[in-house]
């Protein structure tokens, strides 16, 4: 039987949480290149238009919008506390990239722990031995599992360059606390 709760306990002897200044920074410079994208142009169509006040209200009303979505977007990645917890009898891994539930999984039911990279976002990817491991985890879990399993081969990952601990040290705590019972890189 597969153990599931909703969030990953803080008490295992390495944990790694998601750092929500680096992806406030990286978000900052997406909404700076789409105001970018779009103020350009629509400065060059204000200064010939006779109602160039209401083009700019609508362009900081935009921005509004965008950075309220990505405001939401980011407190949902860092508000659903740690990502992955490693201990000596297994690790705990978040079964979505938001908020959501997490599966302990003992290190005999792990295959091989891998990085993968999607654009900007390096992932340290939990690939179980069985592959109906969390099979009946949810919808939502199912939709987002299904689009990991697609991008990164599992759907059960964690991220490296945007966690509050250096990816070499992740790195190392698994093998660690691994101990050679599974696969590493």
């Amino acid at each position: 039987p597969v153990v599931v709760i909703r969030r990953i306990p803080t008490d295992q002897p390495y944990v790694v949480r998601p750092n929500a200044s680096k992806r406030a920074v990286v978000f900052s410079a997406l909404l700076l290149f789409i105001l970018a994208v779009l103020v350009c142009p629509a400065g060059l169509a204000a200064s010939s238009a006779a109602d160039a006040v209401g083009l700019l209200l609508f362009l900081a009303g935009f921005a509004v919008v965008i950075g309220l979505l990505l405001g939401l977007q980011l407190w949902l990645l860092v508000s659903g506390g740690p990502v992955l917890a490693a201990g000596p009898a297994g690790l705990w891994i978040k079964t979505r990239p938001t908020r959501g539930q997490a599966i302990w999984l003992p290190w005999e039911a792990v295959e091989r722990i891998y990085p993968r990279r999607w654009g900007l976002e390096k992932m340290v990817c939990v690939k179980p031995r069985d592959p109906r491991t969390g099979a009946n985890l949810g919808a939502f879990t199912a939709l987002d599992s299904g689009l990991q399993h697609l991008f990164f081969g599992t759907g059960f990952t964690a991220t490296l360059n945007f966690a509050d601990r250096p990816e070499t040290e992740i790195t190392q705590a698994l093998t660690y606390y691994s101990a050679g019972r599974c696969r590493i890189g």
